[in-house]
Formats: structure tokens, C-alpha cells, sequence
């Protein structure tokens, strides 16, 4: 349920509204936005008549929110969300580009891909440490090694480090070195993850399921957001459908969807969705004349030498060239391109 309160409500009557939603045993979200106070009334309320709202002092209207997720409904918070990371925000006007490896290799390669990726002008650095892979014989990730090496690439560049979480046990060890968590697919409904995550005030990029639905994604998110955490960024990967060309299907249209139904910004992996280096910048267009509001994208120095996701990494140069395309694009949408403030300085760092 959303009570929405007049605009020149005061705090005293604001807070009585939210001790009359305590006292039903409801969970209490508070949004205070530029144009209207919303207090949203979270749990069983179907019982409640709305008429125990109406008539308190300060409200202007009670509404009561249709969809099955709440807290991610934009109907429920109507202005964008914006996500702040280390001098600049996902969810505004601006695009973000999150570029690296699938995997962290090694120092060598991980900050030489940190510095290209910078220079061309990604505002965070992706990279994985704990790897889900389907065979059990695969690379599976360096572990804390590879969350030490991300945080001296960091140090170095100043791109904050998105990193893949692949279950609760991580999460210790991973706060304390990750700036946003990424739940891949294969966790999209790892509901008890979720819910940890949830707990943290950590930043997430959530990932769409293998052959998830959007209400599905949607419903995951709230997981997150109803254990306080706002800090909520979505991610259309691809889905998998009959086609084998590519890796997986581009669902182009849940970007559009994705901004009508949420207030949460909209990321697209091209990378996976496609599965082919050649494909990525062309996707990678596509995303931002469709809406997105950023890009994650693989990069290796080396892709024929990759430990994993090689076919579908972009070498730097190319990366470089695809960041000026999207950054036309952007543009012609009346938009620009994210940075991260500051310049790195490798020598100092002991790079060399």
C-alpha cells in the first residue's frame, strides 16, 4: 500500500502515519522525493481497508500498489533511482561502462586491463574471483588472491571493482574489498543470498536468469531492496531461447519495459548476450539508443589466452573504439558518458 502525503505535510504528521503503519505489524519504507513524501506500507495488506489512512491528518492519497513487487515498482517510487559510485552516478542522465576480465588472472593482467579500460573510458572495472563455471574441472577463480589484486587495481586507477558474489559464505570476506556486488544469473533467485545481500549497504548489480521472466528479476530485486538495501542495479543479459548462433538472446525489449515498470537503473551485458567479440559493439549500440543506462563488457589483453569467456572478450583497442561509438550514441539520446575523477598515476603506484 502507498500513502502519499500532501505537500505541505509536517514531520510530525509524516511519523504518525508511519507508528499507524507499525502498529498493523506492516513494514515501513519512507520516500521522500523532490515533489512528494511516499510512505509505503510493506507486507499483508489486503485486509486493510484503506479508508485507516484516508482520514489522517497530512495524507492525500492512498493507493494501493499492483504489481507483486513493491519497493522496485516505479509506481511506488515514480523518480529514477540513482546509484552512487565514487564520483558518479548509474541511474541519471550519464552512462555507465563497467569493462574487464571475465576472470582475474593474474596482477599483470588485471591492472594492465584496468589502465586500457580507463583510459578508454570505463568508469568501474569488473572482474572474477569465485567463477561458476559448468564443467567442475574448469578455472574457478583465485579467490581472496583475486579480490587483492582488483582492490590494488583500484588503487591505481580509481575505478571502483564490481565483482561476482556466487554465495553467503563470500560475503565477508568480499565486503571489505568489493565497491558492487554482481549476482549472476545462476543466483538471479539464490533467495537466501539475496536476502544477505539485502542486509549490506553494499551496491548490487543483479543479474536476469538464464530463462527468467522480468517480474521474476523484478521480484529478486525486491529481496534486496526489502532488507534496506537501495543500492539496486538490473541487468539484462540474455535469454535462452531456441536460437544457437549466439550464446544467448539479446532481450533488447526489457530495457524499455524495465524503465516503465522500475525506477531502477537498467544495465546490459552485450558480452554474454551475445557470446561473440564481433557482436558486442553492435549490441552494446542498440542498448543505449534503447535506454540503458550502462554497459558491462568484457576485455582481456589477450582473449586467444584467456582462461575463460575468451570468444566474447574485446581486446583493448577494440573496447576503446566500441566507447566512442556508444558515446555517439549517447549523445543523439541527449545523454553522456560516466567518469571517474582523478588521474591515476602507475609509477607512483609502483606499476610500471
Amino acid at each position: 500500500m502507498m500513502i502519499i502525503m500532501k505537500a505541505n505535510a509536517t514531520p510530525q504528521e509524516v511519523e504518525a502515519v508511519i507508528e499507524q503503519i507499525k502498529g498493523m505489524g506492516l513494514a515501513v519504507h519512507l520516500s521522500q522525493g523532490v515533489e512528494a513524501t511516499i510512505i509505503g506500507a510493506i507486507g499483508e495488506t489486503h485486509s486493510i481497508p484503506m479508508e485507516r489512512f484516508e482520514g489522517l491528518d497530512g495524507v492525500d492519497i492512498v493507493q494501493r500498489i499492483t504489481q507483486p513487487y513493491k519497493l522496485a515498482s516505479r509506481q511506488f517510487h515514480p523518480e529514477d533511482s540513482l546509484i552512487s559510485l565514487d564520483g558518479f552516478n548509474v541511474g541519471g542522465n550519464e552512462i555507465a561502462i563497467i569493462a574487464g576480465p571475465c576472470s582475474v588472472e593474474s596482477r599483470s593482467q588485471i591492472i594492465e586491463t584496468a589502465i586500457a579500460v580507463k583510459e578508454a573510458g570505463a568508469c568501474a572495472l569488473r572482474g572474477g574471483v569465485f567463477k561458476p563455471r559448468t564443467s567442475p574441472y574448469a578455472f574457478q577463480g583465485l579467490g581472496e588472491e583475486g579480490l587483492e589484486l582488483l582492490a590494488e587495481a583500484r588503487e591505481i586507477t580509481g575505478l571502483p571493482i564490481v565483482v561476482e558474489i556466487m554465495s553467503q559464505v563470500q560475503l565477508d570476506v568480499m565486503v571489505k574489498y568489493v565497491d558492487v556486488f554482481q549476482v549472476g544469473a545462476r543466483n538471479m533467485q539464490n533467495f537466501n543470498l539475496l536476502r544477505a545481500i539485502g542486509e549490506t549497504r553494499t551496491a548490487v548489480l543483479l543479474k536476469r536468469g538464464l530463462s527468467a521472466t522480468i517480474e521474476e528479476l523484478l521480484m529478486s530485486a525486491e529481496y534486496v531492496l526489502a532488507g534496506g538495501n537501495q543500492r539496486v542495479m538490473l541487468c539484462e543479459r540474455g535469454i535462452r531461447t531456441f536460437e544457437t548462433s549466439t550464446r544467448n538472446t539479446t532481450d533488447i525489449n526489457a530495457i524499455p519495459v524495465l524503465k516503465h515498470l522500475t525506477h531502477l537503473p537498467v544495465i546490459l551485458d552485450p558480452s554474454h548476450s551475445t557470446g561473440h567479440a564481433d557482436y558486442v559493439a553492435a549490441i552494446a549500440r542498440a542498448a543505449i539508443a534503447a535506454g540503458a543506462d550502462g554497459l558491462i563488457i568484457e576485455v582481456h589483453p589477450d582473449p586467444a589466452k584467456a582462461v575463460s569467456d575468451g570468444k566474447q572478450s574485446l581486446k583493448p583497442e577494440k573496447f576503446a573504439e566500441m566507447v566512442k561509438q556508444v558515446g555517439q550514441i549517447a549523445q543523439i539520446m541527449g545523454r553522456s558518458l560516466a567518469s571517474v575523477q582523478g588521474e591515476y598515476s602507475p609509477l607512483k603506484q609502483g606499476w610500471a
